[in-house]
């Protein structure tokens, strides 16, 4: 489980950051919103005990996406 405490201004601040860095890198606005909101989930939301699934609906995400090749 999370403890960490959710600083939501902060996390906005790197949001922004990050939006403009993976749109840089390519990716759209549609696939920007789904990583944002996976990364929200997993961190605010999801449970520790599945970090590995995590990684691979990641991996998934990115190959559906053709970000990633297999």
């Amino acid at each position: 489980m999370n403890t960490h405490p959710c600083d939501r201004r902060a996390d906005a601040l790197s949001d922004d950051a990050e939006t403009e860095a993976l749109a840089q890198q390519g990716f759209t606005q549609e696939e920007i919103a789904a990583l944002l909101r996976l990364r929200e989930w997993y961190q605010y939301g999801g449970s520790d005990r599945i970090n590995v699934i995590r990684h691979l609906e990641f991996i998934k995400f990115l190959v559906r996406n053709g970000k990633l090749y297999s």
